[in-house]
């Protein structure tokens, strides 16, 4: 799950991490509202959307020459002209490819001297089974550029869990960082602040760019994008209270109500699978076969007739489906359900497309009476190379 910038900072706040002073804003009035309450005479004004590059970001509805989704404002009028500019408006950047977001929540704080840039991010290693943080001289809008052309600039250092943050990881990141004496220090303590953020929330992911370092002395975070486990998110129920449901996918939103796991896709062929691995299989197999998934969708081990039910009538709610292809393979779910679940969704919807179905597994045989007595078009599949070659051939006639 992902929270805004702002939400990230708070949360980063209460554990002493240094940031600039700001506020949300859901309107322009409480946009300027929140500028008075810096001390100025610089604000900055930044969109809160799901995605990164907003400053290099453009505004559909205000032409290619317009700024981006971050700006500087010397003025509580320039705030103001800012956020109207903002506010309610699809902000299209790298990250939210050509259909953009709908900016409807920004952020003012307070503007900072910056005399240096850096990268510090978070992130749990799979590899090695620690958390790994990631550091770089180079911070700023174009880390990736970084990563890319000058990846010695990056450093890694690794963090057992079993061991916890020590000292001397802190003075890694500040020796990997360049710096010394008090600034030094600073590293030191942030870095230990950020780990104990990361590991009490359960993070996966932590990403502050730019950290930078004030004329001033400071070191002070100055973006912050923050995700989580969302497996541990029942740990978090105040965590859980931050999630920004209009920045999600609205049928992956449905789809978390039932325990779905689904990531809408750009085919043609809708997938209802039990079992990530197969899931995976299913959708290569139909690549394979010359077309192109429209969706993951794994039902899980143990799905009711109802979240079967869920499942399928999600699939039909993308207008791209033109046909269906179910895969299942029944250890602790049972086929019967799954062919309970299909019939009772088909005929609610009013199914017009192909489907096809290949079940395999416990109560198979009344999962295809029940299929086959249904009195509904379905296409019985032998096994999944039999399923994959049916649907495609479906779907190019039905063409």
């Amino acid at each position: 799950m992902n929270i805004h910038e702002y939400q990230a900072k708070e949360l980063l706040a209460k554990y002493g991490v240094a940031i600039p002073l700001g506020f949300a804003a859901m309107t322009v009035d409480e946009a300027v509202a929140a500028a008075g309450k810096l001390p100025g005479p610089l604000y900055v004004v930044k969109s809160q959307i799901h995605a990164g590059g907003r400053g290099k970001g453009k505004f559909k509805e205000l032409g290619p020459d317009a700024k981006g989704g971050v700006r500087l404002s010397k003025s509580l009028d320039e705030v103001r002209a800012n956020a109207t500019d903002m506010l309610g408006n699809t902000l299209v950047t790298i990250q939210t490819g050509e259909h953009g977001k709908q900016v409807n929540r920004l952020y003012v704080t307070d503007g900072a001297d910056i005399a240096k840039e850096y990268y510090l991010s978070m992130l749990v290693d799979r590899g090695t089974g620690r958390i790994a943080m990631v550091v770089s001289t180079e911070g700023g809008m174009d880390i990736e550029t970084v990563a890319h052309d000058t990846p010695e600039k990056i450093r890694t250092i690794t963090i057992d869990p079993a061991e916890g943050f020590q000292p001397h990881h802190g003075r890694a990141v500040a020796f990997a960082l360049k710096l010394t004496g008090d600034l030094n220090k600073q590293a030191v303590k942030l870095a230990g602040q950020l780990y104990d953020a990361f590991v009490a929330t359960d993070m996966a992911m932590l990403e502050v760019n730019p950290l930078v370092e004030t004329t001033d002395g400071k070191l002070l975070v100055l973006d912050a994008k923050v995700s989580f486990d969302s497996n541990s998110l029942y740990r978090h129920p105040d965590i859980l209270a931050l999630r920004d449901e209009t920045e999600e996918d609205p049928a992956e939103v449905e789809a978390s109500k039932y325990d779905l796991a689904y990531i809408k896709l750009d085919g043609n062929i809708g997938c209802m699978v039990n079992g990530a691995g197969l899931a995976m299989a299913t959708m290569d197999i139909i690549k394979l076969n010359g077309a192109f998934p429209a969706n993951f969708l794994d039902v899980g081990g143990g799905a009711s007739k109802e979240k079967v039910t869920a499942a399928f009538k999600l699939i039909l709610s993308d207008p791209a489906v033109k046909g269906i292809l179910v895969n299942i393979f029944g250890g602790i779910m049972r086929c019967d359900i799954i062919a309970d679940g299909i019939v009772a969704a088909a005929k609610e919807v009013n199914l017009s497309v192909p489907l096809v179905v290949r079940l395999e597994g416990t109560n198979v045989q009344q999962g295809k009476d029940i299929l086959a007595n249904s009195g509904l078009p379905i296409v019985a599949a032998d096994d999944l190379g039999d399923a994959a070659k049916k649907i495609v051939a479906q779907v190019k006639q039905a063409a």
